[in-house]
């Protein structure tokens, strides 16, 4: 592979809370983090909502208010990424594990979100999916099937399967160019998206990060600072043909 043959090669994009965390989103896994101050046994499983669907329901309305707040909005890093995909249309794959909004608001469109969607809800009763911006109640009713208490916020938790894992794979598969962002590579099944990579062929693997990783050695190179500046400055040199790739 030699540098600039982007244009036609697939670049897969794996996003975290890293990037989110700069639009002023809270974390999870930080110090001060979502699960510092929350039980994950107690608001992100299967078997909470069925204990305590109030309670679930109640943090995930706390989180989908702040998520609509004025100042909340896509950085540089998202803008940068909805530029990438404008300018190589159907190349582009974002895989992120983040339940925001915000790629879908710089522009982003081949999207997979693979741990849900916060500004969504979904039916039990009959698997609707809806956008959903305002409270969700044991009494909210289904738009679709009219069936009330039944709604869910359209969230993977712990002990549920990822979405569109087979998409996933076969990208990650295909892919040429495969870029981390703001992913500490300690949750699982992401954590292990570099390792398919590497096992699959001969692609280039862009780590960026502000401080190193769990899986850092398994990347071609690591680029640590706020993802910000560094995803703009990582795209405008692929779009330039200038990305360093010799060593892949």
């Amino acid at each position: 592979m030699t540098p600039g043959t982007f244009e036609t090669e697939n670049i897969f994009i794996l996003t975290g809370a890293g990037i989110s965390a700069e639009s002023g989103i809270d974390t999870f896994r930080d110090k001060g983090g979502i699960w510092e101050r929350n039980s994950i046994e107690d608001v992100a499983t299967p078997e909470a909502f069925a204990k305590d669907p109030m309670r679930v329901h109640g943090f995930y309305n706390a989180r989908r208010r702040a998520l609509g707040a004025p100042d909340i909005q896509p950085n540089a890093a998202h803008k940068a990424l909805a530029l990438l995909e404008e300018r190589l249309p159907s190349r582009v794959l974002i895989v992120t594990q983040n339940i925001d909004d915000l790629h879908e608001r710089a522009g982003s469109r081949n999207l997979i979100h693979m741990h849900g969607e916060l500004m969504k809800a979904r039916c039990t009763s009959c698997d609707d999916v809806k956008r959903h911006d305002s409270d969700l109640t044991i009494d909210s009713v289904c738009s679709h099937c009219q069936v009330k208490g039944a709604m869910r916020p359209h969230i993977v938790w712990f002990g549920e399967a990822p979405f569109e894992h087979e998409r996933t794979t076969q990208a990650l598969h295909d892919c040429a160019l495969f870029i981390s962002i703001g992913t500490s590579g300690s949750v699982y099944p992401a954590a292990g998206f570099v390792h398919e990579v590497r096992m699959a062929g001969l692609a280039h693997t862009v780590d960026i990060i502000l401080e190193p990783s769990l899986g850092e050695n398994q990347f071609t190179e690591c680029r640590y600072g706020h993802a910000g500046k560094l995803v703009p400055a990582l795209v405008e040199q692929i779009l330039s043909g200038k990305l360093n790739i010799a060593s892949s």
